[in-house]
């Protein structure tokens, strides 16, 4: 379990409570699947192998899944996730290329986000047509990824599932990723199940958190 600190650990029915994706549909596209005798091979390898074959996610899966749900939610064929996918892995090198920083979408088409530098040492942004294969001017396009923090490398270190307001973090370098009130660290399942034991004061008091964090955590899990 010690190569798992840090990684974070969800099934396909943790990762689709959280991200309001059906189970079936993530274990599809982690396992590969095979429609009126055509094979699709897996979108992408997990993080977590635990040596059988069951299906488990890890943060960074968690938050692919969660990137390529939104493309298909946006207008985005599932085909041309896949061929993003393919692509995208070539360009910048990752096994989990969407759940960068780097992607726009404008509910038809994917793009990657580029920063050049020209002769004089001047940046400008430009964005990158994954299907066209030629550059267009930074638009109206907002980043998918809003309630993700990055790191310098543009990889995804936290996640606020219920917008930053409502102070719940998913950080797999805490409770193995698991959705936590981001004042105490507890994790928001626990203190939502003692709300409904001893109200939200009795709960309070017991976890030793403030009773915004009861109400917080109770709030976040109906949402679930």
């Amino acid at each position: 379990m010690d190569n798992l600190i840090g990684v974070g650990v969800y099934t396909p029915a943790e990762a689709g409570r959280l991200l309001h994706v059906r189970p079936s549909k993530i274990s599809r596209w982690l396992r590969g699947h095979r429609v009126q005798g055509k094979v699709y091979e897996p979108l992408w390898t997990p993080d977590i192998n635990l040596g059988d074959e069951r299906v488990f996610l890890g943060f960074r899966d968690l938050m692919e899944v969660r990137v390529a749900d939104a493309f298909i939610r946006a207008g985005v064929s599932a085909i041309r996730v896949r061929s993003t996918i393919v692509a995208a892995r070539e360009m910048i090198g990752q096994d989990h290329p969407l759940s960068s920083d780097r992607f726009r979408t404008d509910g038809r088409e994917i793009f990657l986000h580029i920063i050049e530098t020209d002769e004089e040492g001047q940046q400008r942004e430009r964005l990158l047509n994954l299907f066209r294969k030629q550059y267009e001017f930074k638009g109206i396009l907002d980043p998918i990824l809003k309630t993700v923090d990055f790191g310098d490398d543009g990889n995804p270190l936290l996640w606020w599932p219920g917008g930053r307001k409502l102070n719940v973090v998913v950080d797999p370098a805490r409770s193995f990723g698991q959705p936590i009130d981001a004042a105490s660290s507890v994790p928001t399942a626990v203190l939502a199940a003692a709300a409904i034991q001893e109200g939200i004061e009795g709960a309070a008091q017991a976890y030793e958190v403030s009773e915004a964090s009861i109400r917080r955590s109770v709030e976040f899990e109906n949402s679930m």
